[in-house]
């Protein structure tokens, strides 16, 4: 996704449908660039095209929270992009974070890619990247698969990076998931012993969920944003984690 385009998905973020002729004038280019535009970001499950307009896709649980502060979400995913390098096998969880890291790895590294998230599998679709999607008990809301299949795929497979989702932290609980069973597979990722990265932006920590993730094997690592308070990066920094902070694209 080159830099007009990050403004067109943006523009149709902030005002939820948006005319060719504005975002023409507003990006300075034509029309008919426009509309190519918007093909290759419709093509890439970034927007829908109507006559005339774009438009955000439909509400779906991956595709909203990824919407959700794009620009600052893609920022975490360039830097976590940059840790990897080409040939690698990297796993990658669920998450509108992490959706947005494999879709930049897709487009950038010579890589593969093991998940258990269908709608990232989906976005890969149309990229050369190799993608193996490990099979289980379908998850319909979060597009994720789960349960004890999912748990001896895992263990059949071999990578070097996870990249994980949460939901919360913190200090007396650690990390936390929402959903037990997504929790149960992250657990079943970490204890393989890869190096295990947490994608997240800031308004997770501070927050607790029901189901602990990494008591037993702790994660290595946190790339998030520079809103994190500065008090839970030490602590979480005495804990061992090394902490990534990305500037948000505003205070640049």
């Amino acid at each position: 996704m080159n830099s007009r385009q990050q403004i067109i998905l943006q523009m149709v973020i902030d005002k939820g449908r948006v005319s060719v002729t504005d975002l023409a004038k507003t990006t300075g280019v034509s029309e008919v660039t426009i509309r190519q535009d918007l093909n290759t970001l419709e093509k890439q499950s970034y927007l829908r095209r109507t006559h005339g307009y774009a438009v955000p896709l439909e509400s779906d649980d991956v595709e909203t929270r990824m919407l959700n502060n794009f620009a600052l979400k893609r920022e975490l995913a360039e830097f976590a992009a940059s840790t990897v390098e080409p040939g690698e096998t990297i796993f990658i969880e669920n998450g509108s974070s992490n959706a947005l890291l494999a879709r930049t790895l897709a487009e950038q590294k010579d890589i593969t890619i093991i998940t258990v998230s269908s709608y990232i599998a989906h976005l890969l679709k149309e990229t050369s990247c190799e993608v193996i999607l490990l099979g289980g008990i379908y998850q319909k809301k979060s597009e994720s698969m789960v349960g004890p299949l999912t748990r001896q795929y895992i263990a059949q497979v071999h990578f070097s990076k996870a990249f994980i989702g949460i939901d919360g932290w913190q200090p007396d609980t650690g990390f936390t998931g929402r959903d037990m069973m997504r929790a149960d597979v992250v657990n079943a990722v970490l204890e393989k012993g890869c190096e295990a990265i947490i994608l997240t932006d800031s308004s997770k920590f501070g927050v607790v969920h029901p189901y602990p993730l990494g008591q037993h094997h702790p994660f290595n690592r946190v790339i998030t944003d520079n809103k994190l308070n500065a008090a839970t990066q030490r602590e979480l920094e005495q804990a061992g984690v090394h902490v990534d902070i990305v500037k948000s694209p505003r205070t640049r």
